[in-house]
């Protein structure tokens, strides 16, 4: 089959390409990238006033399967991905029965063969996600694992991290850190402060997550291996990655849309909707996070999609941490971000398409002849409203609700199919 994209505005950071032209896609490839180009397509989708981007990868994302198909599970979390311009994800392992040995890996890509987009899998770091025994990281890898973590759960003992970064690296795998300490947190449900204290709840201290993400980067300098850091939410944390990265330190991160657009000013609301784990924090952390998000410190822009159902949310104190944000993502990161002119659309892309490909080793994230044909396609200026009824997801708890948002998926291609079309 031969699909033609025609007049869009093209851009691909990873070949410094941006420009209006035509793309041309054959089976699963892209086969030409240029001006005018005239060929006998099947389908041609006319893409002026669009741009033409390669398809996101959310390196963090939880889509409950196995275990808890109720909230989500690889087909329908695949359905929200699609319809965000997400065309891989990396699911963390921590379901039930944990990701933690060949068996499981197998079954998630099995599954995966019917989703829409691509699925990679990420195996734990320890059995049962205990902090104990290190998994098998050369069986998880040769399974089909990507990388490894404990997300939802830290490793508490730091000679347990470390022998984990040498041995995942020399299996091939990269190490993804749920940087927090629990002696710390004591059971908190928000961030440590104003609203806290105003709300007579129990608060997370973000020591917690500073003094783990200051281990596992001494721990990448001594051993010289690389780390990982997952939902970066503070303003101290940016500082550290900030002088990790100055002195060679092999680390990368990330950060998710809600701690670069939220406050906790939300929680004001007692609406466990705004209830994640790192909780969003003050305005200064929010300032710091889209600072380095602007200038590059952060590498990648994440959603750590975590469905829960509306009845675990219904109760503000007992709920779940988590939110959903695969629909979300792009558009929140355009409003904040393009559109107020903080940063172009080449920046966007190398944050969400490229980087989280090159950290896991991942095809794709380019436009170019040869490359995957794996795409999404924008309309930069469409304005929507987020309805969480309207999700793609099993679970509508999007912390964006009710908000205006300035960028829409038109369309999502992988593998050279359409598997996303807005009708709206």
């Amino acid at each position: 089959m031969k699909l033609l994209l025609k007049n869009g505005h093209v851009v691909s950071s990873f070949n410094k390409l941006e420009g209006d032209l035509d793309v041309l896609i054959e089976d699963n490839v892209i086969k030409q990238v240029a001006e005018n180009i005239e060929a006998d397509a099947d389908q041609v989708i006319d893409c002026a006033g669009l741009a033409v981007i390669p398809g996101i990868c959310d390196m963090h994302v939880h889509f409950r399967d196995p275990g808890q198909t109720h909230k989500e599970d690889i087909i329908t979390g695949s359905e929200a991905a699609a319809a965000g311009g997400v065309t891989a994800v990396a699911c963390m392992p921590n379901t039930d029965p944990v990701a933690d040995d060949p068996e499981v890996i197998r079954y998630i890509i099995n599954k995966a063969k019917d989703a829409k987009i691509k699925v990679y899998p990420v195996g734990a770091i320890t059995k049962g996600l205990k902090g104990d025994e290190l998994c098998d990281f050369k069986a998880l890898k040769a399974a089909g694992a990507v990388a490894v973590s404990d997300d939802g759960r830290p490793v508490r003992n730091a000679h347990t991290m470390g022998r984990a970064m040498i041995d995942a690296h020399y299996a091939g795998l990269k190490v993804i850190s749920h940087c927090e300490d629990l002696d710390i947190i004591r059971g908190g449900i928000i961030n440590a402060g104003v609203v806290s204290i105003a709300l007579g709840v129990q608060g997370m201290s973000r020591t917690s997550e500073n003094i783990i993400t200051a281990r596992e980067i001494q721990l990448a300098n001594d051993l010289e291996v690389p780390i990982h850091i997952a939902h970066v939410s503070t303003k101290e944390v940016v500082d550290l990655l900030r002088f990790a990265t100055k002195r060679g330190v092999m680390v990368t991160s990330e950060t998710a849309p809600h701690y670069f657009t939220l406050t906790e000013d939300r929680l004001f609301t007692r609406d466990a909707d705004y209830r994640m784990n790192p909780p969003l924090r003050t305005e200064e952390d929010m300032k710091a996070i889209s600072a380095a998000v602007m200038d590059g410190t952060i590498d990648c822009i994440v959603t750590d999609h975590a469905p829960h159902t509306a009845e675990e949310k219904a109760d503000f104190l007992k709920a779940p941490n988590g939110v959903v944000g695969l629909e979300t993502s792009l558009a929140a990161t355009l409003t904040k971000f393009y559109h107020t002119k903080q940063m172009k659309l080449i920046q966007i892309v190398r944050m969400m398409c490229e980087n989280p490909r090159l950290i896991l080793g991942l095809e794709g994230g380019l436009i170019k002849s040869g490359a995957v044909a794996d795409i999404a396609i924008v309309d930069l200026n469409k304005e929507w409203l987020v309805e969480p009824e309207r999700l793609h997801s099993k679970s509508k708890n999007t912390c964006f609700k009710g908000m205006m948002f300035k960028g829409k998926v038109k369309y999502t291609i992988v593998n050279g199919k359409i598997v996303f079309e807005d009708k709206d």
